[in-house]
């Protein structure tokens, strides 16, 4: 019988898909079926191959074949085996994504992400490039916490990284899979491995998904989120002696609906627009939108990778080479009011370049002290066009009038008007706004705010670690990283397309000289501290101290100093890009890890954090700024349990709780002290989830099952403390199935009672209304069948 992968620790987090909950089963109890064993997941985190439950990090380890088994789409799907991440977005972003509330509040290119993301210790960048789709996966670690001793580019908050399955020169072998479902739901992938002689070998892996949407608009009559991609990835291995030599080349191109917003329906800014238009029929009923889309809604991107890692034994230690290459093309447009008005239509085209060098020396020696440095180098050129769009007739109706009206209207009154009161109390205000009584609309009755960002990056680290084994039961490591950044950034404002009301659909600058540009640098000195106490070979006790650090940057949309809103023409010598300052943080943890016995596996993991300099994206009256806004002190908990019952039964559960508290963040909150003391608003308290599994040998394999519960408290869309409350929720998930040693069959359904419940919400302001993002899948019935000779 073909043994099962684990994961270890399992975690429960925002949204357990029924796929995701067929994985907790199918791998948190490893073969043989009889004995109830634990697998060990092996993990290279610390730069050797270790025990995940050997490794004093917080860390979620998640096998390939669990991947495979639980159909998860993409990289964002692993939040949901990691207690203290959320922010699984049906989209190319991660702007949502957070590791202990902390995510990237930035959506424009001027600055950097949070949370790093990998595969094959390669960074994978930015909104855009980053989110790459999962097939023929080794494993996957999902690390909590700043991390800035495991790869090239550090990350402040944590690290998702994955591994692809490697060559080998075990013969000619592979797999192939199918996974079909309702609404048109199809998904193929497999892998062919072929061994040319004995040092080299080739694997060839290539996937295909798409699924028709599920959210009617009625603005359009289409149906939204949908998507249809495909992936194909070719990977060598040359090995002789001390030596190997591993490349990879792969592309993936994404075509996908961009992120799905619906009025909440309540709040300031939505019923300034019923005293205006009227009602507008928000809330909508679920899966249900009215949104305009007039630039459009899309989510596509082609993106070209290339990576070369060389490992060589040098017997005191092992040298290791890994250079990366990334290209890609990204083309995104939303409908960001979710209202069948254009009050702020978004769009982004990018094109990014990333260079990246890293060199290692990992220690081989047996005695007590161990120790690994390193030294990296990348070079980044990002570019993007952003367009905004708003209705020429809305502005003039809710941002000057504050009744429903037409620009040519509202000019018309105010030429009338000083024709014959030439000193009236608003003629020169409205001249001295508009500058002509004279209307001229542009040709689609949208005024369409663009600027071009261009970002030249490059940056170096160097970083060492030393471990010393006191004993049998204590040891400890420190470490020290040094990390230099270099930014170099420009913005251009494109011509306006409305004659009269120019850049006032979201910039409210021109820039008539040309780009307006900035540069800086930045550096620092980030260490850590663990020490380790091991009782006995299954328990481990552990504590660290670890600094984090994320490099400055520059605002996509905003200048210093800032721009009066509507008339400001900012040229070079007098304006430039607003930067902000670095991040830094420091975090405190403990945590435990133990075996009892081979049926029981638990983890245990306390935090606490400062986290200085919050890099926050915010309003000043209508213009849009990213700054620092203050700090941030975080706290929590995450644990796991994976239990075996008896021969054919298993139970698994994860939780994790959070809690925090803003300061000195007035800037977020309209300059007013309402947040200060707010937790972080994004970050659900409680998540978590349980399932219950059965595996009964037959003929040659086994019957499974499993029942899984999932759940999450509600989120808030801002810091203040009367913010949009985005509900929790709570899912059941089925399946059931037949597997062999060769063919295997499985029956889903996701959502099991068909719960709906929105990924996140925003706020809103006295104009904008406050809305949902990102609404539930439905429940979906489908079917897998999978042969494989790996």
């Amino acid at each position: 019988m073909k043994e099962r992968n684990s994961i270890a620790p399992l975690g429960g987090r925002k949204r357990l898909s029924m796929a995701v909950a067929s994985a907790v089963f199918a791998g948190s109890v490893a073969a043989p079926l009889q004995a109830q064993m634990l697998e060990e997941v092996m993990v290279t985190a610390t730069k050797r191959s270790e025990s995940v439950m050997d490794v004093p990090l917080a860390i979620t380890a998640i096998s390939g074949s669990v991947m495979q088994d639980a159909n998860l789409d993409d990289i964002k799907d692993l939040i949901a085996y990691s207690p203290g991440v959320t922010g699984n977005s049906k989209d190319s972003f991660i702007d949502y994504v957070s590791v202990r509330g902390i995510l990237t509040n930035d959506f424009g290119i001027g600055g950097d992400p949070s949370v790093g993301m990998y595969k094959n210790n390669l960074y994978q960048g930015r909104n855009g490039a980053v989110v790459t789709s999962l097939y023929d996966i080794e494993r996957a670690e999902v690390l909590r916490g700043p991390q800035g001793f495991l790869f090239g580019r550090g990350a402040i908050s944590g690290a998702m990284s994955i591994y692809t399955v490697r060559p080998d020169f075990d013969g000619v072998h592979g797999y192939a899979e199918v996974d079909a479902g309702e609404r048109g739901h199809l998904v193929t992938e497999g892998a062919i491995n072929i061994p040319v002689g004995d040092s080299l070998a080739f694997r060839l892996s290539a996937y295909h998904s798409e699924e028709d949407g599920y959210v009617k608009n009625l603005f359009d009559g289409k149906d939204y989120i949908e998507h249809d991609k495909d992936a194909v990835r070719l990977s060598a291995l040359f090995e002789t002696g001390d030596l190997s030599v591993n490349f990879m080349a792969e592309y993936e191109n994404r075509d996908q609906s961009g992120s799905i917003y619906a009025a909440s329906g309540d709040g300031e800014g939505y019923d300034y627009l019923v005293d205006i238009y009227g009602d507008l029929g928000f809330p909508t009923p679920d899966n249900v939108i009215n949104s305009d889309m007039s630039l459009g809604n899309r989510d596509g991107g082609e993106i070209y990778s290339y990576g070369l890692q060389i490992d060589y034994d040098m017997d005191f230690a092992t040298f290791t080479s890994i250079t990366g290459y990334r290209d890609h093309d990204f083309d995104y447009a939303e409908d960001f009011d979710g209202l069948p008005l254009t009050i702020n239509s978004y769009a982004q085209d990018q094109t990014g370049e990333y260079f990246e060098q890293e060199l290692r020396l990992v220690s081989n020696s047996d005695g007590p002290l161990n120790w690994y440095a390193g030294a990296s180098y990348y070079k980044e050129d990002i570019e993007a066009t952003f367009s905004q769009a708003m209705s020429e007739d809305f502005f003039c109706s809710a941002y000057y009038a504050y009744y429903e009206t037409t620009c040519a209207d509202l000019f018309a009154y105010y030429k009338d008007y000083a024709a014959y009161y030439p000193d009236g109390e608003y003629v020169q205000y409205f001249l001295d706004y508009f500058g002509t009584f004279d209307w001229e609309g542009s040709a689609n009755g949208e005024m369409i705010d663009r600027n071009h960002a261009r970002g030249k990056y490059e940056g170096y680290a160097a970083y060492l670690d030393v471990g010393y084994d006191f004993n049998e039961s204590w040891d400890a490591s420190v470490g020290v990283r040094y990390t230099y950044d270099k930014k170099d950034f420009s913005n251009l404002v494109l011509p306006s397309n409305s004659p009269v009301l120019g850049n006032r659909a979201a910039l409210g600058f021109s820039t008539p000289e040309g780009p307006l540009k900035a540069s800086d640098s930045w550096d620092e000195f980030t260490p850590r501290v663990i020490l380790n106490y091991h009782p006995n070979e299954d328990m481990l006790l552990f504590g660290s101290v670890t600094w984090g650090y994320k490099s400055g940057g520059f605002n996509t949309f905003g200048l210093t100093p800032p721009a009066e809103y509507g008339v400001t023409e900012a040229t070079p010598d007098a304006y430039k890009p607003a930067g902000f300052d670095p991040e830094t943080s420091v975090s405190y943890e403990i945590g435990y890890k133990g075996s009892l016995g081979d049926s029981t596996r638990i983890t245990a993991n306390a935090f606490y954090y400062e986290y200085e300099d919050l890099q926050a994206s915010y309003y000043e009256g209508a213009l849009f700024y990213a700054k620092n806004v203050g700090q941030v002190d975080g706290w929590g908990f995450e644990g796991t349990l994976s239990q075996g019952l008896g021969d054919y039964f298993d139970f698994n559960a994860g939780i994790a709780w959070f809690d925090s508290e803003g300061k000195e963040v007035q800037l977020i909150c309209g300059g007013l002290d309402v947040c200060e003391g707010q937790a972080i608003p994004w970050a659900p308290e409680w998540s978590g989830f349980a399932t219950l599994g059965a595996h009964v040998p037959f003929f040659d394999g086994e019957v499974f099952g499993l029942l899984a519960f999932t759940f999450q408290t509600e989120q808030y869309g801002g810091w203040e403390p009367d913010s949009l409350e985005i509900d929790g929720y709570e899912e059941l998930q089925l399946s059931a199935g037949y597997r062999g040693d060769v063919w295997s069959i499985t029956g889903y359904v996701d959502n099991l009672t068909d719960e709906f419940y929105y990924d996140q919400g925003t706020n809103g302001d006295s104009v904008f209304p406050a809305h949902f993002i990102g609404p539930a899948r439905p429940r979906t019935v489908g079917i897998k069948i999978r042969m494989s000779t790996d």
